[in-house]
């Protein structure tokens, strides 16, 4: 693997995560992959919208 620079959004260096790190995360993903899991309390869920359902009864 190869070192990673991360940039702020002016473009200024903030950090350089050397190869060893990435290394060591990858190692620990490996073993416990649940504390990698992102939190989703504040996404949408994938059920219809009421505008998109129809009224039974209706006609």
């Amino acid at each position: 693997m190869h070192e990673v620079k991360v940039y702020d959004n002016s473009g200024k260096l903030k950090k350089v995560i050397t190869s060893h790190a990435l290394e060591i995360r990858s190692q620990q993903q490996i073993e416990t992959p649940s504390i990698f899991l992102r939190n989703k309390k504040g996404s949408m869920p994938w059920a219809k919208s009421s505008k998109s359902t129809v009224k039974s009864g209706t006609l």
